[in-house]
Parts: C-alpha cells; structure tokens; sequence
C-alpha cells in the first residue's frame, strides 16, 4: 500500500506542477525538484535511526523509488525532454474508486498487486553516472 500509495503521490505532484506552468509558474518543476530532495533527505535520516527490519526495508525501497522519481523529474528540467508520458504513473481515480496505472497512452486497472517490501538494488541503470542538474552533485 505504501508503495502505491508514493507512485500516486508522485504522479499527482508532477501534474499540479506541469498544471502551474501552464498558469505561467515557469520554476514549479524546480519547486516540486526542491520537495523531492527534501523528501528523500527526511526519509535518509529515517534509515539513520531506530527501525524495524520490516520497516528499514519498507523505507529503503520507497528511497529506491523516490531516488527514480526524481531523476525523472531532473531530465524533465535540464534536458527539457518530455519523458512522463514514457513513465508508469499510477493515480486514483475518486469516481472510480479505483487506482489505474497509466503508460503512454495505455491505461490499466491496478489489480492491488502485492509490489512486494523487497530489495531493490536501483531502477535506473547502474551504469549511468547521475549528476544532479539542479544542485550540481553526484
């Protein structure tokens, strides 16, 4: 569920702010960049602390995620490339009441698969060295 629950997050947040620069905010996606970083930091100093196993696992797995989320969000700003609609995004929809995970022009019901609190080693390849663009750091 907490899984789920971030990739609808993450897909909200980054239509709110792709919505705020049609209304002419030409630095929400930076904005929203600035959360993501933050988020993570916050989520970091909760694997420095006391955790359950079970719970370590969870948060490091949300990191893995979030760490991809963002980097989506990174070559969206620096490289001005229109990479989301290539990206699964889940969301809710209230009419529904159902959560569909969405991919170029395909859209799926999400059949509340178990994703699984397991390892992931990293979602983008490891061979790729990142450079953030925005804060200029590896």
């Amino acid at each position: 569920v907490a899984l789920t629950c971030t990739q609808i997050w993450w897909t909200s947040d980054v239509n709110i702010a792709f919505a705020r620069i049609e209304e002419g905010y030409d630095n929400s996606m930076k904005e929203y960049y600035r959360k993501q970083v933050a988020q993570l930091n916050t989520l970091i100093s909760m694997l420095i602390g006391q955790l359950t196993p079970g719970d370590r696992q969870k948060v490091m797995t949300i990191c893995t995620i979030d760490v991809h989320a963002r980097d989506v969000v990174a070559k969206m700003i620096s490289q001005k490339a229109f990479v989301w609609l290539s990206q699964l995004r889940h969301r809710w929809d209230e009419g529904d009441r159902h959560c569909f995970a969405n991919i170029c022009d395909a859209q799926f019901l999400y059949s509340y698969e178990y994703l699984g609190n397991t390892p992931r080693l990293v979602i983008t390849p490891l061979t790729d060295r990142y450079k953030d663009p925005i804060l200029g750091k590896s």
